[in-house]
């Protein structure tokens, strides 16, 4: 039922509902890491600059530090986000020719790359089952009792039981939507929201 109004109310596949601007696997890569602690309107105003300064791995792998943390400097922890860049550059270039790859096994192991990240790639980049859990899918897995996990990986594992993995990408797209518009953490409005009828905690957070 949530899955099914989510659908209507947010129609769309994975790549349609992401919200970060790329053309490319390795482009959102960039933009996924960039977009931890930062606003994805932010990430698209920075990332633009970084794809056409660094359009391969290799020329991620080869940068600058200095210049490229004045590039991301507006998305936050710019020193952090810039050495995970680079590291993911090289990974790319040691271990996969320089392709991003589609294996969540292997996509953790790259620099600044999570359950999350990796999940974001497969589900978007490439149409591969993934379901990644940010606060605003935790957030709302619970209040609509979906889960009661609130470990990411485990609450993960709870949801992909319930969601088919042809819409795992797609189904948390519209949950972060849903969390970004209507329920927001301080002040869900339940005056407004269409799961308000099936929601356990609605009126009540």
């Amino acid at each position: 039922m949530v899955r099914t109004r989510l659908a209507e109310e947010y129609p769309g596949t994975a790549p349609e509902l992401c919200e970060l601007v790329h053309d490319t696997p390795f482009e959102l890569l960039i933009a996924t890491i960039l977009s931890a602690q930062c606003t994805d309107e932010m990430v698209n105003k920075v990332a633009p600059a970084v794809f056409a300064r660094y359009p391969t791995a290799a020329d991620l792998a080869s940068a600058n530090p200095l210049e490229l943390e004045d590039l991301v400097h507006s998305t936050g922890f710019f020193r952090s986000k810039a050495k995970n860049l680079i590291g993911m550059g090289e990974a790319l270039e040691d271990r996969y020719d320089g392709e991003v790859p589609t294996e969540l096994d292997d996509l953790v192991t790259l620099p600044g790359v999570g359950r999350k990240t990796g999940n974001v790639i497969r589900s978007v980049a490439f149409g591969l089952p993934g379901l990644p859990v940010d606060t605003h899918v935790g957030r709302l897995s619970i209040r609509l009792g979906l889960t009661t996990e609130t470990d990411a990986v485990k609450a993960e594992h709870a949801l992909n039981a319930l969601v088919p993995p042809a819409e795992r990408g797609a189904f948390s797209l519209r949950m972060i939507l849903h969390g970004r518009r209507v329920c927001d953490a301080r002040r869900p409005r339940c005056d407004v929201c269409h799961l308000n009828d099936i929601c356990p905690a609605a009126f009540k957070a």
